[in-house]
């Protein structure tokens, strides 16, 4: 009995020892892309040294299951780039398509064919309908208020492939990835928050400009190009109504001061002059104005 009793003291007693817990250990191989096979042979040989995992009973339906995880997995994230690739192949494929149009085709104005380029004798151009000039990549119209500007591009061209700058005093405007159609210091100053852009069916940009000074009229859309002859404009007249009284009278003054000048007649401000002097000769003909001339 008494060693019956010690037995059980003993194996009463609690463990004071325990087995530590197994260290990881490294593994290292390369993969190739054209034999993962070979790879996979690796880990499992490797596996089957450090672990007893191929032991298992269950082992092949644990391998299948980490086996379609991983599958799901590269299908979700397929279903997840593909449309995103799909739209870069799109996009860069549009921009080649545009780039083909630049080479193929000119970029010019329309215009009537029967209207050719004219130049006065002062060497300026005659403006078109619209008060400004077309040019061979690209038109302007003006009033005194605004200046819109035309710039033909390939059919197809989206907003997104445009680059337009618009400064106080500069314009730049054209294709990503081609050169500037338009880029110079413009005639006057504009007020960039008050100008806009936008594509006109797939096949021109449409530029409106807000002129700082509203009483001139515009010689060209950037300097360095041709210039019109101011003297020919011709307003709607129309639109002068639209006017608030001191604007449109200042108008019709310049409009009548443009057509003496083109005529070789006095501007109304000389006129005015010349009715001053009219007037004083005629309260003093004392005085001996043989020597004066009317300006």
């Amino acid at each position: 009995m008494a060693i019956i009793s010690e037995f059980e003291e003993e194996e009463a007693k609690p463990s004071t020892s325990s087995s530590p817990p197994p260290k990881p250990v490294s593994f290292t191989a390369s993969l190739d892309p054209s034999n993962p096979v070979a790879f996979l042979e690796k880990v499992f040989d490797f596996v089957a040294k450090e672990s007893d995992f191929l032991a298992k009973e269950n082992v092949g339906k644990e391998i299948a299951a980490i086996v379609r995880v991983a599958k799901e997995k590269s299908k979700k994230n397929d279903e997840m780039v593909a449309p995103k690739v799909e739209a870069k192949k799109k996009e860069v494929k549009e921009e080649k398509e545009i780039k083909k149009e630049v080479k193929k085709e000119p970029m010019e104005v329309d215009r009537k064919e029967d209207k050719k380029e004219e130049e006065t004798s002062s060497g300026f151009r005659v403006p078109n309908k619209g008060n400004g000039l077309d040019l061979e990549k690209y038109s302007w119209t003006q009033t005194l208020q605004e200046v819109t500007v035309n710039v033909p591009v390939p059919g197809g061209t989206r907003s997104r492939f445009v680059v337009c700058e618009i400064k106080k005093n500069h314009l730049k405007v054209g294709l990503k990835g081609q050169p500037p159609i338009i880029d110079g210091e413009l005639f006057q100053a504009v007020k960039p928050d008050d100008c806009y852009w936008s594509i006109e069916d797939n096949r021109s940009i449409s530029i409106l400009l807000t002129k700082h000074n509203q009483m001139e009229w515009w010689k060209s859309l950037v300097k360095g190009d041709p210039e019109i002859d101011t003297q020919k404009v011709e307003p709607e007249n129309s639109k002068l109504s639209d006017l608030d009284p001191e604007t449109r009278q200042t108008v019709e003054k310049m409009m009548f001061d443009q057509r003496q000048k083109a005529m070789g007649l006095p501007t109304s401000d000389e006129l005015q002059k010349q009715e001053i002097l009219k007037k004083f000769m005629s309260e003093h003909p004392e005085m001996d104005f043989s020597k004066a001339k009317l300006m």
